[in-house]
């Protein structure tokens, strides 16, 4: 190495310090003054001056939907004169909620800001998603934004409920981005259990906010997917996001969600062991993955595919036409056709893996079904894990194809089915590349909100950073702080066949009663004047008892009816509302006393002049 003239090697001088505090390089010192005039220097630490606190226009996140259940997803973001949603979901009803189709989101607080109202962006395609769509464009005619596939079929729903032409929507593709007014919403891609699938990060003024939707980290998807664009949401959380709201589905589970690829390993190692039997599998209508995958190996076996149920067809048919689900068109079938191969030549693909009633594997198991007939040859692959509450009716599919002699597949036997949520590794990764000031667990009941909350916490977000909201809850931010500022109207609209939110608490507990104990009706006709009985009272039960087997309990009924009608003219009541109610609690104590039920009561007074 060479030196400089001038320079003086380090190990033959010490450091003295003058007068004036400045250190001298060219005196010698003794070892001793050396340390001690090491040890009397200070060192002043460089100060890091922390950027000053800018506070924007409030953003505002309004959850309406996908909080403390599962499904009816739908989040509003605002920011001063506009506003937009992500995602319009429907759920499916609960076991009390008898006649109910669907349940959708109450839009009440959307169609009081409907001039705001910007747009609306679809993370995917799952009915939890965008199944209540249809009805809020009914209402609110806006544009919608989303992926090729997602749009594909949203255009069926538009076009079943009449309202395609009237509705503008727009194919983006991740990476692109949608302005909302003061807002920015940029797609990211993300795996799931549909194609397509995306999260969004919102460029507001305050500062970014990332909304996953649903997501899992799949290393190798099927088909031209593509893996999860990680890089996009480390180069946000190198940026700074202020805010992550992330799904927590599978929040309770450990590790790492499996790759779809697995299914088809294990749908490899049935089909090839199938020999002579034909091979029916129920699965969601909308993972064209895994449809993909049984088409593969029913072609690779030299199976033809036949589609069941109605959403099944129509989601295959758009995946086909879209280019997302590739196959021979000499290899479908006509399920109409199915009896006419050899039961080792066919596949069918079917609905019911929730044990849905009017599902098509519902009606094969129960021998309801018009062209499929159970039989002893018949190997069934339920490829789908029971949402909960469903497992009771998945049980009882299993038990009745089981009867007919089918040997039936599920996923407690065998890997036939992947979930499409990130599990506890996936949600840890996400909150360690996105690095968020804040934390929003969402898509989610309450336990899995909470379980979120705890990983969120392990990730070093200080718990008065994380925000577990309820339905209707205004969460607001100036890019400085985040707080939770007041609620709005929210809660869940009942659809009963073409009505929309005529069926409330009062109806739903009439069905409920009218379920349990049945009805008595009580009919008579009565002179306006005088009160008189010009017929009757007849009692007509339905649900309650037996009438032939009861005559004694409907005579004594009768009897009592005719004493109240007959009081009620002695004492000259008229007012028909109060007799009505009398006749009620009358024959309901009766009842009870003799039954111990409560039927619901029903008087019927025709009055004549």
């Amino acid at each position: 190495m060479a030196y400089n003239n001038n320079t003086t090697k380090t190990n033959t001088n010490t450091r003295q310090e003058t007068t004036n505090g400045s250190v001298d390089l060219t005196t010698s010192e003794t070892r001793q003054g050396k340390q001690s005039i090491l040890n009397n220097i200070k060192v002043k630490k460089p100060v890091r001056k922390r950027p000053p606190q800018r506070r924007s226009a409030p953003v505002k996140i309004i959850p309406l939907g996908g909080l403390n259940e599962i499904g009816k997803n739908l989040y509003v973001f605002e920011c001063s004169n506009d506003m937009f949603i992500i995602d319009c979901g429907l759920a499916f009803p609960d076991a009390d909620m008898l006649g109910v189709d669907i349940v959708i989101p109450d839009f009440s607080y959307l169609e009081k800001n409907r001039e705001r109202f910007r747009g609306i962006i679809l993370t995917h395609g799952h009915e939890d998603h965008v199944g209540a769509l249809p009805y809020l464009l009914k209402n609110i005619n806006v544009p919608v934004f989303g992926t090729r596939l997602t749009i594909g079929l949203i255009e069926g729903k538009l076009k079943e409920h009449g309202i395609l032409n009237q509705c503008s929507l727009n194919v983006i593709q991740p990476r692109q981005t949608v302005s909302m007014g003061c807002m920015a919403v940029e797609f990211i891609r993300v795996n799931h259990s549909i194609p397509d699938s995306c999260a969004m990060a919102i460029h507001s003024p305050a500062g970014i906010i990332v909304h996953t939707g649903d997501f899992k980290v799949d290393y190798t998807p099927i088909g031209n997917e593509g893996i999860i664009d990680l890089a996009r949401f480390g180069e946000l959380g190198n940026k700074g996001v202020l805010a992550l709201l992330s799904e927590s589905t599978n929040a309770e589970r450990p590790g790492y969600t499996t790759s779809e690829r697995k299914v088809g390993e294990s749908f490899r190692n049935i089909f090839a062991t199938a020999e002579g039997r034909r091979i029916i599998v129920a699965t969601f209508s909308s993972n064209i993955h895994r449809v993909q995958q049984i088409i593969d190996n029913a072609s690779v076996t030299g199976r033809y595919v036949a589609v069941s149920g109605r959403s099944m067809v129509n989601v295959i048919n758009k995946a086909i036409e879209l280019g997302y689900i590739k196959v021979s068109s000499s290899m479908i079938i006509d399920v109409a056709e199915v009896n006419n191969y050899p039961p080792e030549k066919v596949v069918i693909i079917t609905t019911g893996s929730q044990g849905e009633p009017l599902s098509a594997l519902s009606r094969m198991a129960t021998n309801d079904h018009r062209q499929v007939k159970i039989n002893p040859r018949d190997l069934i692959i339920i490829s789908a894990t029971p949402i909960p509450g469903n497992e009771k009716l998945v049980g009882r599919v299993v038990n009745e194809l089981m009867r007919s002699g089918a040997e039936v597949v599920y996923e407690a036997m065998y890997e036939v089915h992947v979930s499409g949520h990130a599990c506890q590794d996936e949600l840890k990764m996400m909150l360690s590349l996105v690095k968020p000031r804040f934390f929003v667990p969402i898509h989610g009941e309450y336990k899995h909100l909470q379980k979120h909350s705890q990983l969120a916490r392990t990730m070093g977000i200080s718990e008065e950073d994380i925000f577990v909201l309820g339905l209707g809850n205004v969460l607001e931010t100036d890019g400085v702080e985040m707080k939770i500022t007041g609620q709005v109207t929210a809660g869940a609209v009942l659809v009963d066949g073409s009505g929309v939110g005529d069926v409330g608490a009062v109806v739903l507990r009439d069905r409920k009663k009218l379920a349990e104990d049945g009805l008595i009706t009580i009919v008579a006709a009565i002179e306006r004047e005088t009160g008189e009985i010009l017929s009757g009272p007849d009692i007509v039960s339905r649900g309650f008892v037996y009438v032939r087997e009861s005559e004694e309990l409907m005579t004594e009924a009768r009897d009592l009816m005719r004493k109240v009608l007959e009081s009620c003219a002695a004492s000259n009541t008229r007012e028909w509302g109060m007799v009505k109610n009398i006749m009620k609690d009358k024959l309901s104590d009766l009842i009870y006393d003799k039954t111990k039920r409560s039927p619901m009561i029903l008087p019927i007074l025709m009055m004549v002049d």
